[in-house]
């Protein structure tokens, strides 16, 4: 195999995405290192002073300062970026660092947001909290009543902002409907893709402009770091990089390179992970102490139809209720888990359990979690890759002992 000592990657135009989860990005040094090096370093020598001006001038692309240059970071970038079909991506220090780090570089105060009322509770407090102080306004709607979002819109709107499948939900949002409607309005589509990963969905193809991600999540796969991306137009991505040289949300270069190494697996985790959640939501959905399964690879899931057309795989997450619907019954089942973690992180290999109106969308209002379909018997849970038989039992122990 030829070394590749450029960023020229042309030699993987055309390949399709295994192969480009395995080499995209990766830029060989001097030693012929086969697998990517970690660079942990702060700073980066110039050969001259001619040079360092021309690098903080931009005028030369080279590594400056690791908060917002640095080659193991780069290679995560762009190898996200390929995932995704974009033309640049951005690494930052988490997923909300990277929705807020979007939010910062092309917003501006009085701009307005249309954002889902179905996504990550702190994504909520980020708009309508955080971003409200600052002049940007933000109206909630319904992720799938594409009425509302147009009604919603307005001359100063400049995003529209939604995660699908939702979180805990599982709702599912017509990308290409909503990407029409944007455009036709001079606003950016930006979907949080955390869920499906470019494995199992391409929101850019269908017409979005920017894709978030929290890559703790199934990027890494296994719970080990904290980071979140960026991908979209090369433009866009360089105003998002400006924010991160200004204030500094910026992905280490270990954690870089730890999801680097759990992009190489993506899309055979993610098809373990989907293929158990689907066998675990068909039993769920036919177990007497349950009421609701919310996943939409269920024929009666009110997305499914279109999760089919947008999605390769239904993922790893559901969500179901409880008979009764109580917070009591809820955490009966939750605290009688032995296999699955308590925790509030997913996408790991180890499936994790949680209750979202006390955790997750636990700072939501009580009429803010009603409108999300968030009820004190929801339960959520992130299928890992342990044996679906186990996982069975796992819920059932609690779900016997109501």
């Amino acid at each position: 195999m030829t070394d590749h000592h450029s960023d020229s990657f042309d030699f993987l135009a055309g390949a399709e995405l295994d192969t480009l989860a395995v080499r995209a990005g990766q830029v060989r040094g001097p030693e012929g290192e086969h697998s990517e090096p970690i660079y942990t370093t702060s700073s980066f020598v110039f050969a001259s002073a001619a040079q360092a001006a021309a690098r903080f001038r931009g005028d030369d692309p080279g590594n400056v300062y690791s908060r917002y240059t640095n080659p193991t970071v780069r290679t995560f970038e762009d190898r996200i970026a390929a995932l995704e079909g974009g033309e640049a991506g951005v690494a930052t220090a988490s997923g909300m660092a990277a929705i807020l780090s979007t939010c910062m570089a092309l917003l501006s105060a009085g701009d307005h947001v249309v954002c889902s009322r179905s996504v990550f509770g702190t994504t909520t407090v980020l708009f309508t909290k955080y971003l409200q102080k600052f002049g940007v306004q933000v109206d909630l709607v319904g992720l799938t009543d594409l009425a509302a979002w147009e009604q919603s819109l307005k001359p100063n709107t400049r995003l529209l902002f939604l995660e699908t499948p939702s979180n805990p939900i599982c709702d599912v949002a017509d990308v290409r409907k909503l990407a029409d409607l944007a455009h036709s309005n001079g606003c950016l589509l930006v979907v949080d893709n955390c869920f499906c990963t470019p494995a199992l969905q391409k929101p850019l193809a269908l017409g979005a402009d920017i894709v978030v991600h929290s890559a703790t999540k199934f990027l890494d796969g296994q719970g080990r770091c904290m980071g979140g991306a960026v991908v979209g137009r090369a433009d866009q991505m360089a105003e998002i990089t400006a924010f991160l040289r200004t204030c500094g949300p910026t992905m280490s270069p270990f954690n870089a390179w730890v999801f680097v190494k759990g992009l190489e697996t993506l899309r055979l985790r993610m098809e373990a992970h989907s293929a158990s959640a689907l066998a675990l939501a068909q039993w769920l959905d036919e177990h007497p102490k349950v009421g609701k399964v919310n996943y939409a690879g269920l024929p009666e899931h009110p997305g499914h139809s279109l999760a089919v057309q947008q999605q390769s795989a239904f993922g790893g997450v559901l969500s179901f209720e409880v008979l009764p619907n109580t917070r009591e019954a809820a955490w009966t089942v939750v605290d009688a888990a032995r296999i699955m973690s308590l925790t509030a992180n997913l996408g790991d290999a180890k499936t994790t359990i949680v209750h979202p109106a006390t955790t997750t969308h636990g700072r939501l209002s009580d009429e803010e979690r009603s409108a999300a379909g968030i009820s004190e018997g929801l339960i959520r849970v992130a299928v890992g890759l342990e044996s679906i038989n186990d996982l069975k039992k796992d819920l059932d122990r609690g779900l016997s002992l109501l």
